[in-house]
């Protein structure tokens, strides 16, 4: 006669092996740890919510950006370079670049650099190859992330197309969650980029897309900081009242020469009046509820600032100084 086993024996048994099949399979398809990247990995890439094109209306004048028409091309009418810049040339880039450093760790800390570019400007050209942006966040030990999208194409021209448009940057940031997943190899990252925090960087005339992108770009809550290189012409007014709302977990840095001097005056007065305190000196951190307004020498070459400013590589020095989100 066969033995029947007891339940108190059977189930503690089954219930064990559940457990271990459970386990293999959650060992099965959890992710594993990204190490970090063993190079710099870095891809130009188009985007649907691109500064540009744009066929809107420039805020304040309350007049059409597209103000010219020949046939069948619309085009843009600069007033800083007397001439009209046509869409089809200089407003039809929708591209961006990322770039990601080597030693990027997607498990630590890690912080969004949008740069801004200034006027007369291409990314291949200017960005990657003359300013060596990508080089110098590498350089500067931050774990990061750089986004730099084309704004006007080699144009003299400061508008910030969509970027005008208020929520469009946070869609922009949005998407770029995606791209870059896609860039560092492992789309479910898209998850971890839409998380961090991001920090605007903005050269010459990126003033006026950085400063739509911290007043009405609807991503607030995500911005930890705003530097400026020689990029304060107009608008104090909006990064004077975006850092009074987010003090408390953004830093402000404004380096500048004689150009940008006059405007940077007006921020500190606007600052002064919100009781906001600032310091005139390049502080050793930049942390939450630091202003710096800093100028430089006068005579410094504005073309150049981007490598060559109080510091060589000014870039890579700044945000080595960015706390909480070193490599």
């Amino acid at each position: 006669m066969t033995a029947r086993r007891s339940p108190s024996v059977v189930l503690p048994a089954l219930a064990g092996l559940v457990a271990a099949f459970v386990g293999l399979l959650v060992a099965m398809i959890a992710p594993v740890a990204a190490a970090p990247l063993t190079e710099g990995n870095g891809d130009i890439v188009a985007f649907a919510n691109s500064p540009f094109p744009y066929a809107g209306i420039i805020p304040i004048k309350d007049i059409p950006f597209l103000d010219v028409t020949e046939g069948a091309r619309r085009g843009h009418t600069s007033p800083r370079a007397g001439k009209v810049y046509w869409e089809d040339e200089t407003y039809s880039d929708r591209r961006s670049l990322i770039y990601f450093p080597k030693g990027f760790d997607i498990d630590r800390p890690a912080v969004i650099v949008v740069f801004f570019h200034g006027n007369s400007a291409t990314l291949e050209r200017d960005v990657v190859a003359r300013q060596q942006v990508p080089r110098q966040v590498a350089g500067s030990g931050l774990n990061a992330v750089l986004l730099a999208p084309q704004f006007a194409v080699d144009a003299v021209d400061s508008s910030s197309g969509n970027f005008w448009t208020p929520g469009i940057f946070a869609r922009y940031l949005d998407e770029a969650s995606a791209k870059m997943a896609a860039v560092y190899g492992d789309k479910s990252a898209r998850a971890a980029f839409a998380r961090m925090p991001v920090i605007l960087f903005a050269y010459s005339g990126g003033y006026n897309a950085a400063a739509y992108a911290a007043a009405v770009g609807g991503a607030e809550d995500r911005v930890a900081g705003v530097i400026l290189i020689d990029a304060l012409y107009a608008e104090e007014d909006k990064f004077a009242d975006w850092f009074g709302r987010n003090r408390s977990h953004a830093f402000l840095f404004s380096a500048y020469t004689k150009s940008a001097a006059p405007s940077n005056a007006i921020l500190g007065e606007l600052l002064t009046e919100r009781g906001i305190d600032f310091t005139r000196r390049t502080p050793p951190r930049l942390t939450p509820g630091t202003v710096a307004l800093f100028a430089t020498d006068p005579e410094l070459v504005h073309d150049d600032l981007v490598t060559r400013a109080w510091v060589k590589d000014p870039v890579a020095w700044l945000l080595g100084r960015v706390e909480g989100y070193l490599r």
